[in-house]
């Protein structure tokens, strides 16, 4: 099964949970034991698995990028976004994701994370489902 998904940011640099979206694309898939891809076709966005329940987390994640990675420096890109492309490049453009019981098999804190470097925007993500079929 594949799926797209539309999201819509709101700041020029923060980090979204889409771990209920992932999750309702396996339920519905029905797949009971396999593997999950997410994929952000974007050059400016990313994705990653970290801390789903504190916000502060985020917040310290963006903070921290935007103070080693600055918006603006003596970047050569003509388009203004270098600082994006960076980020996006060290957080990475896909996760992957066991599935056991129909559901993700992440940790206790863990959530799926959708990067924004380069908003706001109207963005899209793909999750791929890959595995066995139970009897449901």
């Amino acid at each position: 099964m594949l799926k797209e998904i539309t999201i819509q940011t709101s700041a020029q640099t923060q980090i979204l949970d889409i771990t209920t979206q992932v999750q309702d694309a396996i339920s519905e898939s029905k797949i009971t034991e396999g593997l999950c891809c997410v994929f952000i076709p974007h050059t400016t966005a990313g994705i990653t698995i970290n801390e789903n329940t504190d916000p502060s987390v985020k917040q310290d994640i963006v903070r921290e990028l935007n103070k080693v990675i600055p918006f603006k420096d003596n970047y050569t890109h003509l388009e203004g976004n270098s600082a994006a492309h960076i980020k996006a490049s060290i957080i990475g453009s896909s996760v992957n994701v066991p599935v056991k019981n129909n559901n993700l098999l992440l940790g206790t804190w863990q959530g799926i994370c959708f990067c924004e470097f380069d908003g706001p925007r109207t963005r899209h993500f793909f999750i791929k489902i890959i595995g066995q079929l139970g009897n449901r």
